[in-house]
């Protein structure tokens, strides 16, 4: 059973070359995986299952197929697209899964997550993230009009990108603690995020487990494409140059 596991797609339609990029792996990985992940940031941003957008039409086209051939996907919020739901999720023919996620890969027991809640030195994010994973705050956004939300949507992430400027790169990367407190809790022998954009494969040793463990994170998809590609014995974090178009 091969896995196949993408993060920070960041779809958007100013950007056609990212959802032709990503279709054209998973034309060409065909017939080379049956479970699709995709782990957050799927979208640029997500302001409803509502959202007027052409990409994620043709992404919930793409994914359907998927699944009625046969293939299992799943999809994970991450940062920006924490208000996707259950009618996107549907229309993809898909599942919605939460952070963290645990499973067998290449029969190693691994969680999954999108990774910002790793980011423990950033603060004024978690104390955001805290807020915006609300239920109560995403029902209230979600009663607004389309146009109050896109205004919500352009307000947030101008701040997010003021924000960032302002911050040390330290300090928007995963802590140490975090990941050994977390791959501890879950007796995890394997983790796999993206969300930091810094992709690699990183030795985690586990005190309490005495062994090592290893982290693999994905990179976003804003100049070229990557992946994860797991079967039963290896797993592999490859990346591609986006394909020529005419």
């Amino acid at each position: 059973m091969a896995q196949l596991f993408v993060s920070d797609l960041h779809l958007e339609d100013s950007r056609p070359d990212i959802t032709r990029a990503f279709f054209h792996l998973l034309d060409s990985l065909s017939g080379r995986f049956s479970e699709l992940y995709l782990l957050g940031d799927i979208f640029e941003v997500w302001l409803g299952d509502d959202t007027p957008a052409a990409c994620a039409a043709a992404l919930a086209d793409k994914l359907a197929g998927l699944s009625q051939s046969g293939i299992d996907v799943f999809l994970m919020h991450g940062n920006r697209d924490f208000l996707l739901g259950e009618d996107f999720t549907q229309r993809c023919g898909a599942k919605l899964i939460h952070e963290p996620f645990c499973l067998s890969v290449a029969g190693k027991k691994t969680v999954l997550l999108h990774g910002d809640v790793l980011c423990t030195r950033d603060t004024d994010y978690l104390a955001f993230r805290q807020m915006v994973r609300n239920p109560v705050w995403q029902h209230a956004v979600l009663a607004k009009p389309l146009d109050e939300r896109i205004a919500i949507g352009r307000e947030l992430r101008d701040k997010s990108q003021q924000s960032g400027q302002q911050k040390a790169e330290y300090i928007m990367d995963v802590t140490e603690d975090a990941v050994t407190a977390m791959m501890e809790a879950y007796s995890a022998e394997l983790m796999i995020h993206g969300h930091t954009h810094r992709p690699a494969t990183h030795k985690v040793v586990l005190p309490k487990a005495n062994a090592n463990a290893t982290r693999m994170v994905l990179g976003d998809w804003y100049a070229q494409g990557w992946y994860i590609l797991a079967d039963e014995d290896n797993v592999t974090l490859n990346a591609f140059p986006f394909p020529i178009t005419d």
